[in-house]
């Protein structure tokens, strides 16, 4: 290779390197060795106080963020009190952003549906009460909503339960992200009474019962 070639190879690397314009365009740095983005999806649980549901979601390996929130109500820019009335229509929350390369939609509901909350109580989880802490599965697909009747179907039909399920299946319209005091309770209040009796035993189970998709590093929140 002659000296004109090496230090055109060499102005080329740097240029990529540094991110810096190359024949009128942008070159951005790292772009030839960049992976591609992850593609990912989104589905919304409900089942519960919101704490206890994004904490469990937080410790799943392939999730990217679990946010609490307010979905399937009426009014706009809901508060924690607005929805604590019953009158919203909201069920206290949590938005998971998953990819599915790491974790699968049915794995997903595979949790919600035996560790995060017990599906056969009809607007009530543990000691909380009201249509806001019903149960409820809010996809953003086709694919979700034929595969989540059929696995509701399937767990009817096999009386995993003795009671029938009564998860709500609706299809997403808009989530309220949670005062920020709401976001990662769990994890930063584990001393709370309440977090110690009804939350912190869903992430032992999943621990226990799904090994195999559990992680101890958290995801994030929005």
């Amino acid at each position: 290779m002659n000296k004109e070639r090496i230090v055109k190879r060499n102005f080329l690397r740097t240029v990529a390197a540094l991110g810096l314009a190359v024949g009128g365009s942008i070159v951005p740095a790292g772009a030839l060795s960049a992976a591609p983005p992850v593609k990912t999806e989104a589905v919304v649980f409900a089942g519960g106080c919101f704490w206890g549901i994004q904490a469990v979601f937080q410790h799943m390996k392939g999730v990217i963020s679990a946010t609490s929130g307010y979905a399937g109500g009426t009014v706009d820019h809901p508060d924690y009190e607005e929805v604590s009335t019953s009158r919203t229509g909201h069920a206290e929350s949590v938005r998971v952003v998953f990819d599915p390369a790491q974790v699968s939609y049915g794995q997903l509901m595979r949790v919600f549906f035996s560790v995060a909350h017990d599906p056969t109580l009809l607007n009530r989880q543990g000691p909380d009460v009201g249509t806001q802490y019903r149960s409820a599965i809010f996809y953003t697909s086709d694919d979700q909503k034929r595969a989540t009747e059929a696995y509701i179907d399937q767990l009817n039909k096999s009386h995993v339960y003795s009671r029938p399920i009564v998860t709500q299946v609706a299809a997403f319209t808009k989530f309220w992200p949670a005062e920020a005091y709401h976001q990662n309770y769990a994890e930063l209040h584990p001393n709370d009474p309440y977090i110690a009796i009804n939350d912190a035993p869903k992430v032992v189970n999943l621990r226990k019962e799904f090994p195999e998709l559990y992680t101890a590093n958290l995801a994030a929140f929005d």
